[in-house]
């Protein structure tokens, strides 16, 4: 199936969602002289380039250009780092990431597994002679050494270049020091294994020991010979990696850290500044109790901070816990039935806001990302904003409605805005609160501008976006397709233009297209994510409730309603059409979760609980048992299964053992195999083509008997 250069699904394939050669990954200087980021060099280009702005000027000049690095030659990964990627949805290439010295004159990088630094001031980029495949170089905050991870050991090598050594090196097969274990990288959001201390003398080292966890095998069925993948995968209820913390001089003496591992096996967050003792979050297994604890690096002893303990879970939330410069402690806490900023033991704001994450704090305020909370004064569906907090009150600093993030160090900000009314993203430095400079987007404009309405459905008033053909301007209902996530960590309900491209392109295609944000999503209240707990069918109810709804104010065809998603929303599909055929007619399950006992340790069990003690808790979620399959004599709706593969995440037995248990039920249905493809699909023609046959299933599946649905727009 092919369709000509410029159509949208080429364009949208080709540009990775039109996110290439926009740019992202800043860091400001804190003396306001600089602002580091990367940027690939056009829409289409993959490979991204280390840049510098300088101020007051806002000019840009180009830091490290990996084509010159490597001299043209193609970049070689490793697994290890392919398995990085992985875990962080990176699709790009090039240099995917860097990190900085603290004065952000010194940033190390790693190439086709080798390291590489750059002087930012200079502008100059180098490679050190070091033992590879190098991941996660990070120099020292006072910017004389970086230290790296290579084959398993975290090693140290001055800045230029001289004393490469071993620091710590596995003892056995199956550990690491200074890699973040699969189900930290996959599910917690900590990416890292390792933390320089603030005067570059010591770190903090995560020793990870995979050998209780279960192997998997992924194999390539489309070639046979090939050996198959061997992957340690913490299923629910099975063993997890045991992580022990180590404090490491630069002259290789060690000292672990000690905190009660068996009750609290988890390490989910590690902080290290110069405001106080690091930090340590540890967790329980089952997520209902976790400490803040305080380290003394000379003794490897811990103390309890603070501790948190929460009926259903307790969540994990970026730039927390961490000190403040006068000493005082900075959390994100769940109090009063409204998710707060605390800093010491008061929190400083109220249920108006939904506090997201903590971005940077200062000496006078705390800068963090929100949404309207339960008791904001009016709703801003989809909207997030960048907020300054103090004992004095709350300063909003991101004015246009739309999706916020920043970064900030002293004075200077970088304030990065999406919004409906204009593609890709907008990059604002500021100084002091007022705009200073802009950062150049080489992303490419879709074409195409989405014709959204946010608004709400329902009783308990779900955010969603309701998107028509571009040319429709009638009243005859329409075909339905609702396009949700629709589950925990997925907001897809934003007011940002580019996060509905796909939607209207759909829309375009004759559909009225529906997304709906219900419970277990974020950005509202604690009470709406964890009513979730134990019941993911919850999520399908608020499906059902928001679609009835807006077809009482638009024009939409219940008579004929189909629904897609990826990974939670393939579950979502594959359950609507097995639950609920007298409402949907047709569903397409792309990487669904089928089988829970299947998925991950610290997912699963948050939301279901041990498998060993709540086995109908999950017979009720699966969609591979008794429970899971609809009545017998319900009628039989068009199916399709789509999976890659390659698929490390959620593993092709997830489709495989739907696929058995619908054979096995006499319930037709279509499987869609992706040779080499993991949770992701970056390959232009796989993504391409994926949309194009969704379309084809999706008319054939919702046309009349002897009708079928128009081909309006599909070259577009």
């Amino acid at each position: 199936m092919t369709t000509e250069a410029d159509s949208f699904p080429r364009r949208y394939a080709r540009t990775q969602r039109f996110t290439l050669g926009a740019p992202r990954a800043f860091t400001v200087a804190p003396d306001g002289s600089r602002v580091a980021f990367l940027r690939s060099g056009s829409g289409t280009d993959r490979a991204n380039s280390l840049w510098v702005m300088d101020l007051p000027e806002g000019a840009e000049r180009l830091a490290a250009d990996p084509g010159t690095l490597l001299a043209g030659a193609s970049e070689q990964l490793s697994q290890e780092e392919r398995a990085r990627r992985e875990r962080s949805r990176e699709g790009g290439a090039g240099i995917v990431g860097y990190a900085t010295d603290a004065a952000v004159e010194l940033a190390s990088f790693a190439l086709s597994g080798r390291l590489f630094t750059a002087e930012l001031r200079a502008g100059t980029a180098r490679e050190l002679p070091v033992r590879g495949p190098v991941i996660d170089p990070r120099p020292a905050p006072d910017g004389r050494h970086v230290a790296y991870v290579a084959r398993g050991a975290l090693r140290v090598v001055g800045a230029e270049g001289e004393g490469d050594r071993a620091l710590a090196e596995p003892e056995a097969e199956g550990v690491t020091y200074g890699l973040a274990e699969f189900i930290a990288a996959e599910e917690m959001g900590r990416s890292r294994g390792f933390w320089w201390a603030p005067d570059g003398r010591r770190l903090l080292v995560a020793r990870a020991d995979d050998t209780p966890v279960r192997q998997w095998w992924i194999a390539d069925p489309a070639n046979p010979g090939r050996e198959p993948n061997n992957v340690k995968y913490p299923a629910a209820g099975t063993p997890n990696a045991d992580v022990r913390l180590f404090v490491f001089g630069l002259d290789g003496e060690r000292t672990e850290v000690a905190w009660d591992r068996s009750r609290y096996p988890y390490l989910a967050r590690v902080h290290w500044s110069e405001a106080c003792a690091p930090l340590l979050l540890v967790q329980a297994r089952d997520q209902r109790s976790q400490l803040i604890l305080a380290l003394d690096p000379d003794t490897g002893a811990t103390r309890m901070v603070h501790a948190d303990e929460d009926a259903k879970w307790l969540e994990l939330f970026p730039g927390v816990p961490c000190w403040s410069p006068s000493g005082q402690l900075v959390r994100i806490a769940d109090e009063g039935g409204a998710r707060v900023l605390a800093v010491g033991e008061r929190p400083l704001t109220s249920a108006q806001l939904h506090i997201r994450a903590v971005l940077d704090v200062g000496a006078d305020d705390v800068l963090v990302s929100a949404s309207a909370g339960a008791e904001a004064e009016a709703p801003e569906i989809g909207e997030v904003h960048v907020y300054r907090v103090n004992e004095l009150g709350v300063e909003r600093v991101s004015q246009e409605p739309g999706v916020h993030s920043a970064v900030r160090a002293g004075e200077v900000t970088v304030l990065v805005s999406a919004a409906l009314d204009r593609p890709g993203s907008r990059v604002q430095v500021l100084r002091d609160g007022k705009p200073a400079a802009a950062v150049r987007s080489y992303a490419e404009d879709p074409g195409m501008s989405p014709r959204v309405i946010l608004t709400e459905g329902g009783a308990r008033r779900i955010p969603c976006a309701v998107l028509m053909p571009r040319d429709y301007h009638g009243d005859t209902p329409l075909p339905v397709l609702l396009d949700p996530y629709g589950g925990p960590h997925g907001q897809r309900v934003t007011a940002a233009h580019n996060a509905h491209l796909t939607s209207q392109w759909f829309a375009d295609q004759g559909f009225a297209v529906v997304v709906a944000d219900g419970r277990g999503t974020p950005g509202r209240s604690p009470a709406w994510e964890k009513a979730v707990h134990h019941d993911f069918a919850a999520t399908l109810d608020d499906q059902i409730e928001a679609l009835e709804d807006l077809a009482r104010r638009h024009p939409l065809d219940l008579s004929r309603v189909a629904v897609r998603g990826w990974s939670y929303g393939g579950y979502l599909a594959a359950l609507a059409v097995l639950r609920r055929p007298d409402v949907f007619h047709a569903g397409i399950a792309g990487a669904p979760v089928t089988d829970w006992r299947l998925y991950d340790t610290h997912y699963t069990e948050r939301y279901l609980g041990d498998p060993a003690q709540e086995p109908g808790t999950y017979a009720r979620n699966s969609l591979v048992t008794d429970d899971g399959l609809a009545d017998p004599a319900e009628p039989h709706r068009p199916l399709m299964v789509i999976h890659g593969l390659a698929d490390d995440n959620v593993v092709v037995a997830h489709a495989l053992r739907l696929s058995s248990a619908l054979l096995a039920a006499g319930r037709p249905h279509e499987v869609l195999p992706l040779s080499g493809v993991t949770h992701m699909t970056p390959q232009e023609q796989v993504a391409e083509n994926l949309l194009l046959l969704q379309v084809d299933f999706l008319r054939r599946s919702l046309a009349r008997p002897g009708t079928t649905l128009a081909n309006t727009h599909q070259s577009r």
